[in-house]
């Protein structure tokens, strides 16, 4: 390995190269060296395999990081080009051996505690309800499918009878440590154990129900309440509905979110709840008493004389309630006056009469080529 080439030099950049640098180099080199375009080329092959490493690691914010600071070493543990300097290797020993002694796993991560109790996944899921089950609340029923402990074994893997081994090598920690001398002095390596796989016990009769997993996917159905008040898109959380967690960990959480279906009538933002009316020009012009509907179903209001189209009115606490504390929003309803489009000769010549009232003159009859 101590004869590859930089990857900056691979794709034809400088040292630094901008994210959107190294895509185009990627894309022009890739597009040139496809072995699509060179059949039976082993050369053009390998020199794609060599454009794909390069970017693979340079499109990466984090192994480009590691890259631009320590070369090969920075993304492949393995590296060790016989003692090239610090970013080729030491020679005597490999550079990933250092991150392992100061970060306590190499690159994979740290695995003191790989065995230790975790918390099980979380389970997203929706349910879509009516305008009216939003405003006041309901029961619905939710189907998921979740991952649950074993009930034939318990979650430990094993055979009725049976129960694990405690892996001799790592003695159940699922990670076993290396001490080697290097030239910065005795450095520590920890690593997943390769007897039990980082688990730290071996199964020598698995469960037959979960085939030595100790959980099993199944499908359950919930009544989930939905609370009075919940807006469109919001998120129900039910604790431990989720999927189970392992090593003794608790099951993780069931996040419902709610989608509100659109009513004919209403519309929502927030607590207040918005219609649209029409009423008789005669009621707008005289004031009258109106049904209005609400989600409680349909009230009297008083229109005042002389209301005018496009007018809002405010019915205070016939909105939405309030999802935390007591109370409720308000309803907003805009008035529509109703123009008739078609009069009889008696409707128009009261409606001149009205306007000879109003105007004192008619511009009806000079419109329609009749004169006073």
């Amino acid at each position: 390995m101590a004869d590859k080439r930089d990857y900056y030099e691979v794709l034809g950049l400088n040292k630094g190269a901008n994210e959107a640098d190294i895509k185009k180099a990627y894309r022009k080199l890739a597009k040139e060296n496809h072995p699509d375009l060179h059949p039976g080329d082993k050369a053009a092959e390998e020199r794609f395999k060599e454009i794909n490493e390069a970017y693979e690691v340079l499109s990466d914010a984090d192994k480009k990081a590691r890259y631009d600071q320590y070369g090969f070493a920075g993304v492949d543990p393995n590296y060790n080009a016989g003692g090239a300097g610090f970013e080729g290797g030491f020679g005597g020993f490999d550079v990933g051996d250092i991150f392992s002694s100061f970060f306590g796993g190499g690159f994979g991560g740290s695995t003191a505690n790989r065995n230790g109790p975790r918390r099980g996944e979380s389970i997203r899921v929706g349910v879509t309800v009516d305008f009216e089950d939003a405003a006041f609340g309901c029961e619905k029923k939710i189907t998921f499918s979740r991952i649950e402990t074993c009930p034939e074994c318990g979650g430990n893997g094993c055979e009725k009878g049976t129960t694990p081994e405690v892996c001799p090598n790592c003695k159940g920690t699922g990670t076993v440590r290396q001490t080697r001398q290097t030239m910065f002095g005795t450095m520590q390596t920890t690593s997943e154990c390769p007897q039990c796989g980082g688990k730290g016990k071996i199964i020598h009769q698995p469960c037959k129900n979960c085939h030595g997993t100790g959980t099993v996917r199944r499908q359950k159905t919930i009544a989930v309440n939905i609370p009075a008040g919940i807006d469109n898109n919001q998120t129900i959380s039910l604790s431990g509905e989720g999927h189970a967690g392992s090593n003794g960990g608790p099951n993780g959480d069931l996040l419902i979110t709610v989608s509100i279906r659109p009513h004919k009538t209403f519309t929502r933002e927030g607590t207040s709840v918005f219609c649209s009316m029409n009423i008789s020009v005669t009621n707008a012009i005289l004031g009258a008493e109106v049904e209005v509907p609400t989600i409680d179903g349909t009230v009297k209001y008083k229109i005042p004389e002389g209301t005018q189209s496009g007018t809002v009115f405010r019915l205070r606490g016939k909105g939405i309630p309030f999802i935390q504390g007591n109370g409720r929003g308000d309803q907003f309803v805009t008035v529509n006056v109703d123009i008739p489009k078609s009069l009889t000769k008696e409707q128009r010549e009261l409606v001149e009469k009205l306007a000879e009232s109003l105007d004192g003159k008619s511009t009806f009859k000079h419109r329609f080529g009749r004169k006073k």
